[in-house]
């Protein structure tokens, strides 16, 4: 796999934040590259790196998921023909920014698997912190394996380093196993981890909070509602005022991406339109507009107008592009356990008792419905609104098999993956790529 050939990339500053340069890195020497608990420190946050990519959590990663969606549209007097295709739901294979998602994660990824490597040899590390290490850099793995598998399905598992041109040959594997090594590196990094000093590196409940979401994708309702609830019982978080959620560090944000003015994202700018400087590449749609009721608090944090043309404005940092992107966050864990508890027909005044929640904090009325098929379209809406430009509405729509239903341009479930780079399918390092039906 042509993109996995990075080599160890351990020890690039937290700052930078595009598609590493594969050439000048292969020039560290790798005895140099690590060699103690410092090297170590250094890797992990070299690990991070990746995901501030523009293709990833600084720009694409977030957008595609409601542009693919309802939540967004490509304006007519927009420009960038990539994000015509994700609106459309016409991906070409050849789509820069879907590469650019695709080659990010595994940058990532291999950045963790070097360094999970290099762990076990540290003199000056007790068995506590290499744990602590390792942790941190499953997590990584973990997080980096799950958004590939939410966007292509079957995905190459990767858990072990790629150096050179070793190791390129590798095929895709089954969906269970790809749940099944995202589990494992969670399950290890919850056990492993502690509370954490700072939102923008995993923790204990980072690896607990997103087990709960991929249990809640694989379908496994009773363990999503099993790590909803001790994320939320834990009362490490609260449900803040809406306005203050999307504060750097918030006390709802529960893991989140860093971003400062030396590594920068441009979401603000896609979204921005261009009488405020921005290039409105998307746009909030007519039908999320009108989904948000009367009175909604959500509403104003989400939304703003130049005029008459709305904008997305949960990260609003124009002109530095510097507001960190938040990853995992409390309002999700109460509406998990609100999703599972309505998946197994469980108690209907505990489904209401979270959904309410995050309702009351929006200064909306109580639910009461009572049917478990009434809850979950409920919830659905839910989700639609208290999530909206932050990446998951897409996934939602396809986890749910809904997406054909709700989206007029996803006329099958082929439309449901995203194609495979056109990069990996050609390649003759990996001739067992193959590419996702009907592209």
């Amino acid at each position: 796999m042509k993109k996995l050939s990075i080599l160890l990339l351990a020890l690039l500053p937290l700052a930078s934040c595009d598609v590493l340069n594969v050439e000048s890195q292969s020039a560290v020497e790798e005895e140099q590259a690590i060699k103690d608990k410092t090297g170590i420190e250094k890797g992990i946050l070299g690990a991070y790196t990746s995901f501030q990519a523009l293709s990833y959590y600084g720009r694409s990663y977030l957008i595609f998921s409601d542009l693919a969606a309802d939540n967004l549209d490509h304006p007519a007097d927009a420009t960038a023909l990539e994000y015509a295709q994700i609106d459309n739901d016409v991906i070409l294979p050849e789509n820069g920014s879907v590469d650019g998602m695709w080659s990010s994660a595994y940058e990532g990824i291999n950045i963790a698997n070097n360094i999970i490597a290099k762990v076990p040899d540290m003199a000056d590390m007790t068995p506590a912190e290499k744990n602590a290490a390792l942790g941190e850099l499953y997590f990584i793995r973990a997080l980096n394996h799950f958004n590939l598998l939410n966007y292509w399905g079957s995905v190459p598992v990767k858990t072990s380093p790629t150096i050179g041109t070793s190791g390129l040959d590798v095929p895709r594997d089954p969906v269970a196993k790809v749940y099944e090594q995202i589990i494992a590196d969670l399950t290890f990094a919850e056990a492993n981890l502690g509370a954490g000093s700072t939102k923008v590196r995993a923790s204990k409940d980072a690896a607990t909070a997103l087990l709960a979401r991929v249990n809640l994708y694989k379908g496994d309702y009773a363990q999503a509602k099993a790590k909803a609830t001790a994320v939320i019982e834990s009362e490490n978080y609260d449900l803040i005022a809406y306005a203050d959620v999307f504060a750097d560090g918030s006390d709802e944000s529960i893991f989140e991406i860093d971003f400062t003015d030396l590594n920068r994202n441009r979401i603000a700018e896609y979204n921005f339109p261009k009488t405020l400087n921005g290039r409105r590449e998307v746009a909030p749609s007519p039908t999320l507009l009108t989904a948000y009721e009367v009175g909604d608090a959500r509403y104003p944090v989400s939304v703003a107008f130049a005029g008459a043309l709305p904008y997305a404005n949960k990260y609003n940092d124009l002109s530095v592009g510097a507001d960190n992107v938040i990853v995992l966050r409390l309002a999700e864990m109460y509406l998990i356990r609100a999703e599972a508890e309505a998946k197994l027909q469980g108690d209907v005044d505990a489904i209401r008792q979270d959904i309410n929640a995050v309702r009351t904090r929006a200064k909306l009325p109580d639910t009461n419905l009572s049917s478990y098929d009434g809850l979950l379209n409920f919830i659905e809406k839910e989700r639609r609104v208290e999530f909206a430009f932050e990446g998951h509405r897409w996934f939602d729509l396809v986890r749910t098999n809904r997406a054909v239903d709700v989206l007029p341009n996803v006329n099958n479930v082929n439309q449901t993956l995203f194609p495979i780079p056109l990069t990996e399918i050609v390649t003759n390092q990996n001739p067992g790529m193959k590419q996702n039906p009907g592209y």
